[in-house]
């Protein structure tokens, strides 16, 4: 082999070995994302639209008789740190559909060519999202103080709540990563999620109290992550009890990231 071919390889291999290149890398793929966000707006529809129908159908035609015979007025305080929960939460499903359909056209084909470390495309599409999870966070949060909604318990504790629901859709989002790489179609990765996000949201606290629930479904409620964000959410936003839901979705955080995250590199590798 010539020296003038052994050069580029050289080079490639050194921008790959750099100390923590891979994070240059992963945010540079992640400005990536953002620009195609900019260049087919109508994909964020899920999470501009979506989140501002769904409180509104949620607050106007169920408000009064969840309220116990108050107004909407009176249920809006309750709904509106639930509701985050589930609209983030459904959003990190984008995040696999995204990834399975770029493998579709070949993306990643051209991605596996670059001098880049093999798990900056994943960590970059991740946080390419959450800038949708903000939007998303933003846009509801802005509708609800429309409304009349306000922290209770001081802004400071209102944005940290903003911030432990924008971590607990990233560490969520990487079992669509997983997904997305191990299922043949976005459609297919989709369909999945729909089956895993409803038991997980509506089968919670985000609606109406546990205690109203049937025994069963309490039980399920307990060991529902969903339900004790939720809490997290309430307890930060309007004031009640915060270490011990907290502490338990912190857990639910490391959890996932420690299992689907080696999960979906392991997948990602055999798939490229």
């Amino acid at each position: 082999m010539s020296t003038a071919t052994l050069e580029p390889v050289a080079a490639h291999a050194a921008r790959r070995s750099r100390p923590f290149a891979w994070v240059e890398q992963s945010l540079t793929l992640a400005w990536r994302n953002i620009v195609r966000i900019k260049q087919n707006p109508e994909a964020l529809a899920d999470v501009t639209f979506q989140p501002i129908i769904f409180l509104l159908l949620f607050l106007f035609v169920f408000g009064g008789a969840i309220a116990n015979g108050g107004t909407w007025h009176d249920y809006l305080p309750y709904l509106l740190p639930g509701l985050l929960v589930q609209t983030v939460v459904f959003s990190t499903m984008g995040t696999g559909v995204g990834l399975n359909d770029d493998f579709a056209k070949g993306v990643f084909d051209r991605f596996r060519s670059l001098p880049i470390a093999r798990v900056a495309p994943l960590i970059g599409a991740v946080l390419g999202d959450a800038v949708r999870y903000t939007l998303s966070i933003v846009i509801l949060m802005t509708t609800g103080f429309i409304l009349g909604f306000r922290f209770q318990n001081g802004v400071g504790n209102g944005l940290l709540a903003c911030l432990v629901v924008l971590l607990f859709a990233l560490s969520l989002c990487w079992i669509w990563v997983w997904l997305g790489l191990k299922l043949k179609t976005a459609q297919g990765v989709q369909g999945i999620a729909f089956l895993v996000m409803f038991p997980l949201t509506f089968g919670s606290n985000i609606f109406v109290q546990t205690g109203t629930l049937p025994g069963f479904l309490q039980s399920w409620v307990k060991i529902n992550p969903v339900a004790h964000l939720v809490d997290v959410m309430r307890g930060l936003m309007l004031g009640g009890p915060v270490e011990k839901p907290l502490l338990i979705t912190l857990a639910w955080m490391v959890g996932l990231i420690a299992v689907f995250a080696p999960l979906a590199i392991r997948a990602y590798r055999r798939r490229t």
